[in-house]
């Protein structure tokens, strides 16, 4: 056989070799790359499918109105109530009973006051109880708007008319008493804007239908001239606040106008105009 010939089928032989293995190889490179695009795509819609049960429970937890006659497991759990709150609703109700109010709902289910502050601002009760309410509150107040001097005294009233004319929880009429006591008894209606946990339509409901007609005479203290024991006397402030008055008059001068204690460092403003039943600039 010829030499050139024979070189000729060796690197034939040679070229159907390479040509083989690089098929081969070009085929098991490209499959991968085929598995791969489709398992990104997967990926893809599990992450969107994560998202958007991300996005779900988001909005499941935005808390919404509920009448609190019907809490599930899940709703106490969101809401903040333990299991023995839950259950102690659950005995409740399946005795037949409704939660009619606030004051209900704290009573039956011996819940935490600050949980209760919360929740109880989404409260929704049935129409027929709101209707019940709101006649009984018309006809007080045909009768209140005849004569003032029929509203009763805000510094008489005891805990339970509170809870049960007002409809407020027990704890925040107890504070109301409570308040009531610690500063002698109510100057001003104003005054319940003090109090933690009284909601702003509680607080026009007892404006409604209450006054302050029995306070004590107050002299108003002049803070220009006043003492720390006499500063003492007014029950917005404690000891250090009465020594920064008087320091503070001592030296700037007298003062015209009790917002310019607003210059005062740690000063608040915000009582202002109940710190004013108490003092004056003259």
């Amino acid at each position: 056989m010829n030499l050139h010939f024979r070189n000729g089928i060796f690197l034939l032989s040679i070229f159907l070799f390479i040509l083989v293995i690089g098929y081969y190889f070009l085929i098991d490179y490209k499959e991968p790359k085929t598995i791969a695009l489709s398992e990104l795509v997967q990926f893809q819609k599990q992450v969107e499918g994560l998202q958007n049960d991300i996005a779900l429970q988001e909005k499941t937890y935005t808390l919404r109105p509920f009448n609190p006659n019907f809490i599930s497991d899940y709703k106490g759990y969101t809401l903040g109530l333990s299991v023995v709150e839950l259950d102690r609703l659950y005995a409740y109700r399946n005795k037949g009973k409704w939660i009619n109010s606030v004051t209900d709902f704290k009573k039956v289910t011996g819940v935490d006051d600050a949980i209760l502050q919360r929740i109880a601002p989404l409260f929704k009760f049935p129409d027929w109880k709101k209707n019940r309410a709101n006649t009984v509150f018309k006809k007080r107040r045909k009768k209140t708007k005849k004569k003032f001097l029929q509203k009763r005294d805000l510094n008489t009233v005891s805990v339970q008319e509170l809870q049960e004319v007002i409809n407020v929880p027990e704890f925040v009429a107890k504070r109301i008493v409570k308040y009531r006591s610690r500063i002698n008894g109510f100057v001003h209606i104003s005054q319940l804007k003090d109090i933690k946990g009284l909601y702003p339509y509680h607080q026009k409901k007892i404006k409604e239908l209450y006054q302050v007609s029995s306070q004590k005479k107050i002299k108003k203290i002049n803070v220009n001239n006043a003492e720390v024991k006499e500063l003492l006397e007014v029950p917005y402030f404690d000891f250090e606040i009465a020594l920064d008055i008087r320091d503070f008059i001592k030296t700037n001068g007298a003062i015209s106008d009790l917002k310019e204690l607003g210059k005062i460092e740690g000063f608040s403003l915000d009582k202002i105009d109940r710190i004013a039943l108490y003092l004056t600039v003259k």
